[in-house]
């Protein structure tokens, strides 16, 4: 990982953590795949730390501008996915 992931440094320590742990699990289900409830509790997490819509899409594209990752495609197909299934990016 060459880069930095987005953070608001009003955050708290925790809220930090699990903001990164988010992007980690999108970085995961690009490399090797993730298991969808791991995916969908992270981001359950990220949204009640990003509660905003403006806030999380200007994250979101943040993090897609520097890593190439799409967190939005990323969640879409877990929702859309069979429980208990891993999610695989392209």
């Amino acid at each position: 990982m060459e880069y930095q992931y987005p953070i608001d440094h009003t955050w708290s320590t925790d809220e930090i953590i699990d903001v990164v742990r988010f992007f980690e699990c999108i970085e995961e289900a690009y490399e090797k795949g993730i298991n969808r409830e791991e995916l969908l509790s992270a981001y359950r997490r990220f949204k009640e730390i990003v509660p905003g819509k403006a806030d999380e899409k200007n994250l979101l594209n943040e993090f897609e501008e520097v890593s190439g990752y799409s967190s939005y495609k990323t969640v879409k197909a877990a929702r859309e996915s069979e429980e208990n299934q891993r999610v695989k990016m392209k």
